[in-house]
C-alpha cells in the first residue's frame, strides 16, 4: 500500500479525501414512493467500479487519461455546481461572470484530479454498498464501505439528493459521520475574503498542478 508524503496510509488518505465533493444545496423535489438502494446508489455504484479501474491502472497509464476515465463518473455521481455554489456561499451573488466560470471549471478538474491522484494503487481493495437506505429529511443516505485486502475497512456515506437530472451525491460523511463540507466552507471562504475569487482559483489551480505532478495546469 502506497504512503503520502505525511508517511499516512494510502487508504487513509483516500479516504479524507473523500470529501472533496460535499455539500447539498437546493430544495429538494419530495419522493412520491419508497426508493431502493439499487437506485439511489447507482451513481456512487458506478463510481466505485471506476476507482477500481484506475486504482489498477495505477501510476504506468498517464494521469491525464486516468483523469478522463474517472471524469465523466464524478460529475454523474456528484453535484458539483452546487457544491462550488455552497462552499462560495454568499460571495457567490458578487462574483463576477467570467469568475465564476472560471471557478466552475477548476474545481470540476479539481475535484476529478484528487480522486485519480488517491486512487492511483491497487492492493486487493473492493468496494461494497450496504443494503440499507437512512432517510434523512428528502435525502437518502447510501453507505458504502473499502475494504481492504487485509485491516479495517473505510465507511463512507453518501448523502443523496434527488435532483432534476436524477439523484446526486451532495454530501460525503467519512466513519458515517464526518461531513468535510465545514472544512471546504471555510477554507474557500477564508481565501475569498483575502483575495477575491482570484485567490480561490489560484489555489485551486496549484492544487491542480501538485496532484497531477503538472500533467493538468
Amino acid at each position: 500500500m502506497s504512503m503520502d508524503h505525511r508517511g499516512l496510509p494510502a487508504l487513509t488518505r483516500r479516504g479524507v479525501i473523500l470529501g472533496l465533493a460535499l455539500a447539498g444545496f437546493v430544495a429538494a423535489p419530495s419522493v412520491s414512493r419508497a426508493a431502493t438502494v439499487a437506485e439511489v446508489g447507482k451513481p456512487i455504484a458506478e463510481l466505485n467500479d471506476g476507482l477500481l479501474q484506475v486504482m489498477r491502472a495505477g501510476t504506468r497509464t498517464a494521469f491525464a487519461n486516468r483523469f478522463e476515465a474517472l471524469a465523466p463518473l464524478v460529475e454523474h455521481a456528484f453535484d458539483l455546481p452546487g457544491i462550488l455554489r455552497v462552499s462560495v456561499g454568499q460571495h457567490w451573488g458578487g462574483l463576477a461572470e467570467t469568475d465564476r466560470n472560471d471557478l466552475q471549471d477548476i474545481f470540476r478538474r479539481f475535484t476529478i484530479a484528487s480522486y485519480v491522484a488517491n486512487f492511483d494503487a491497487f492492493a486487493g481493495e473492493h468496494f461494497e454498498v450496504l443494503p440499507e437506505l437512512r432517510a434523512v429529511g428528502t435525502d437518502q443516505v447510501v453507505a458504502t464501505l473499502l475494504v481492504p485486502a487485509t485491516g479495517e475497512p473505510t465507511r463512507l456515506d453518501y448523502v443523496m439528493r434527488q435532483l432534476e437530472g436524477g439523484w446526486r451525491a451532495v454530501d460525503v460523511l467519512l466513519d458515517g459521520t464526518i461531513s468535510r463540507v465545514a472544512v471546504q466552507r471555510s477554507d474557500f471562504r477564508a481565501l475569498l475574503a483575502q483575495g477575491g475569487a482570484r485567490a480561490l482559483i489560484g489555489s485551486l489551480q496549484k492544487k491542480l498542478a501538485d496532484l497531477s505532478g503538472g500533467a493538468l495546469v
